[in-house]
């Protein structure tokens, strides 16, 4: 699991049939300081996440397609599964 920033939302005309429907967030991975760390991503979403929300996002395929979309027969790799509401700093 990776942390990240949703950064905006992704809209797509053509898609696999298993991702019609579905909400797509562009998100930006942090580092636990914060900082952005890597390229953006294309992540499904079903927990409710918004622009400027960190959230937890996994690359497990078989999460993100059987609890998120619903299937296995999906494309879809990344996907939110959760919402960080407060940071603990040490």
């Amino acid at each position: 699991m990776n942390r990240a920033r949703v950064i905006g939302h992704a809209t797509s005309i053509v898609k696999h049939h298993s991702l019609v429907g579905q909400k797509m967030l562009v998100v930006q991975p942090v580092t636990t300081a914060g900082k952005p760390e890597g390229a953006p991503s294309i992540v499904y979403d079903k927990l409710g996440a918004g622009v400027g929300d960190l959230v937890l996002i996994t690359s497990d395929g078989s999460y993100t397609g059987n609890e998120i979309i619903g299937t296995r027969a999906t494309p879809a790799r990344w996907g939110v599964v959760g919402i960080i509401d407060a940071q603990k700093h040490e």
